[in-house]
């Protein structure tokens, strides 16, 4: 029988490791949607994506007999949730990772808990201490730093960052809507009912903007989407659970300043997207802010 101490101090290992190995997932989804958002149609592939992975959640959850909404507000609520925090966070986003580096999505996409900080005072009475202001000011400071690093280049332009930005910004404000819900289902009913949402909410825009879809099922575009189906959209939100489940979530604020890092790296070693020295000055200014704002 092991000692408590070292019983502990195994499951802070393994909490710390699934914490670090969600965030690296998450990181990573910024390659093959860049992929995707140059080789297809960007609206009606993120709304296929959406389907078929929300699709598998409900099915999943009514296999396990979960129970599933019935009620008409439950379902507005779970609608707006996927348009806030799939539809129109990964729809803006992908809109600029037509010409913004993967790796710059990352930085942007990593400052969602600075514009959290932002609004909550306002929006969820969360105090905004001294320590989050020096730290939302080091936070986007160094997102500015990363975009010094490009310039002259296609890989961070302003109206990319900031369409980038609002998609984000799209990201906070369902993560309010969340924060404010009473009744909350299952996690695995929930997602899968956000998921499938936001997959029926772009099908007219896809279809409006795009017309009638048409892809060119190449081997990167095939890998790329099921890896954000499978690996993304299902084993991340399943780890996620996981990790709530065994109260491991302040783990993931804790590692957060890992995500620019991990993003930065996987585009270059994916898709050859050029390293710098201002990037590594970016990272560590980042990496502080995000400290100071999600740090107790």
């Amino acid at each position: 029988m092991l000692a408590p101490s070292r019983t502990a101090a195994s499951r802070q290992a393994v909490g710390a490791a699934a914490a670090i190995g969600y965030i690296f997932l998450w990181a990573s989804a910024f390659v093959p949607s860049r992929i995707l958002a140059r080789g297809a149609p960007p609206l009606t592939i993120l709304s296929l994506r959406f389907l078929v992975a929300g699709g598998l959640l409900l099915a999943g959850a009514r296999a396990a007999r979960l129970a599933i909404p019935r009620d008409a507000q439950s379902w507005i609520q779970i609608f707006l949730l996927g348009v806030g925090g799939n539809a129109l966070y990964l729809g803006l986003n992908y809109e600029a990772l037509r010409r913004m580096s993967a790796g710059m999505g990352s930085i942007i996409a990593s400052t969602n808990p600075l514009i959290m900080a932002i609004v909550a005072p306002f929006a969820l009475r969360e105090p905004l201490t001294p320590r989050k202001i020096l730290g939302l000011l080091l936070g986007f400071g160094g997102v500015l730093i990363a975009m010094l690093a490009r310039t002259g280049t296609q890989e961070a332009r302003l109206s990319d960052v900031l369409l980038s930005f609002a998609g984000v910004a799209a990201f906070v404000a369902s993560n309010i809507l969340y924060k404010r819900m009473r009744l909350r289902p299952h996690p695995v009913v929930l997602n899968g009912g956000q998921l499938f949402s936001a997959g029926v909410a772009l099908v007219p825009a896809a279809l409006l903007f795009e017309g009638v879809p048409h892809i060119e099922w190449t081997a990167p575009i095939v890998v790329s989407l099921l890896y954000l189906v499978v690996v993304l959209s299902v084993g991340a939100s399943m780890l996620w659970f996981w990790i709530l489940h065994h109260g491991e979530a302040s783990r993931v604020s804790a590692y957060f300043f890992l995500t620019p890092v991990f993003g930065l790296l996987i585009g270059a070693a994916l898709l050859g997207e050029r390293l710098v020295w201002l990037d590594a000055l970016g990272l560590v200014v980042i990496a502080v802010g995000l400290w100071l704002v999600t740090g107790s």
